[in-house]
């Protein structure tokens, strides 16, 4: 085995260093444009035709798109960077170069009938704190949502107006009144949508007319029932209801792991039909093709009319002469 002297290790080293300086060392005769911001850089050397035709085109194009993105990277290094989660981060400036859009710019949306309102009016909004202080409970509590403040749902006991029936159900009657203000709400949020679109009022649901009609009521109860988590199946329904027409047929799929006897079947049916020659022939739809036919013969041979007899006249119909008897032939002229 042979010695390895120190001379030679570091010469390796050397020529193992420049190997890595090589990699990401690129000579242009032009320096190369660039936009940080965009991570854009635009090369100004016009590319050698020789090279281009003589080796590789693919291989050529890479190499020049390599080039030119190890010089992009060499730029990137000159930024300020900074540590973020044991990764080195550079800071990009900001963009030199516009770049087209895509699509249009967005028109502006239409304001809705509350804000210009409130801009007729002079009322501006107003941020409010999602807390509030609840003095039942003394604790700060949500504004809205679930465990509120002030929740008037959760009263075990509430109080009868004197002009009330005393056999209401109060309770009822609340719960009544809050789905009542949901159904206007939203019935609203459709009239904004529609006007700020110029369009009508979307057909699913209960539509804003002045006095619905019995199918438009129970075609919003219906959707109104399938807009639950378990599509309408655990809701119960009303006594003699009766489910609404032209709702529509849901899809149905075959299932992705199943049966494969049955799958395996209708895929060889359609391979035999597919190899056949012959075309598949419905018989049911070709014997009543024949039936029509000869139905529409026997017709024309009822309606054709009847053949001209000896002598110049129908079968069956008065004789040509002037009198009423048949005329008379003679042997003699008249006279």
């Amino acid at each position: 085995m042979a010695a390895t002297t120190v001379e030679e290790v570091l010469a390796q080293v050397e020529k193992d260093e420049a190997e890595k300086l090589k990699l990401i060392t690129v000579h242009k005769e032009l320096e190369l444009q660039f936009d940080l911001g965009n991570l854009l850089a635009i090369d100004p050397n016009a590319p050698d035709g020789k090279a281009f035709r003589q080796k590789n085109r693919a291989e050529f194009l890479r190499s020049l798109a390599r080039d030119n993105t190890q010089l992009l990277i060499n730029q990137l290094w000159t930024l300020p960077t900074q540590r973020v989660q044991e990764c080195v981060t550079a800071t990009l400036p900001q963009p030199s170069t516009r770049l087209p859009r895509e699509k249009p710019v967005p028109k502006p949306r239409a304001p809705t009938r509350w804000e210009e309102f409130a801009k007729l009016k002079g009322i501006q909004k107003k941020k409010k704190t999602n807390l509030v202080w609840d003095e039942v409970h003394k604790e700060w509590r949500r504004r809205w949502g679930y465990k509120r403040a002030k929740d008037g749902t959760k009263d075990w006991l509430i109080e009868v107006p004197g002009t009330a029936d005393p056999s209401e159900d109060q309770f009822g009657k609340r719960m009544k009144a809050k789905k009542e203000r949901v159904a206007k709400n939203e019935l609203n949020r459709l009239r904004n949508l529609a006007r700020a679109h110029k369009g009508k009022v979307p057909g699913v649901g209960l539509t804003p007319t002045s006095q619905p009609s019995k199918g438009e009521l129970g075609k919003a109860l219906h959707v109104a029932k399938r807009s639950t988590a378990s599509v309408g199946r655990f809701q119960d329904k009303l006594p003699k209801e009766k489910e609404p027409r032209n709702m529509g047929k849901k899809r149905k799929f075959q299932p992705l792991v199943g049966d494969f006897k049955a799958e395996k079947s209708k895929q060889l049916e359609i391979l035999k039909v597919m190899d056949s020659k012959k075309p598949k022939m419905d018989v049911t739809k070709a014997v009543n093709k024949q039936m029509r036919a000869e139905d529409a013969e026997a017709s024309a041979k009822r309606r054709k009319p009847s053949k001209k007899g000896k002598g110049g006249r129908d079968r069956g119909g008065p004789k040509k002469g002037k009198g009423k008897g048949p005329a008379k032939r003679g042997k003699g002229k008249r006279k």
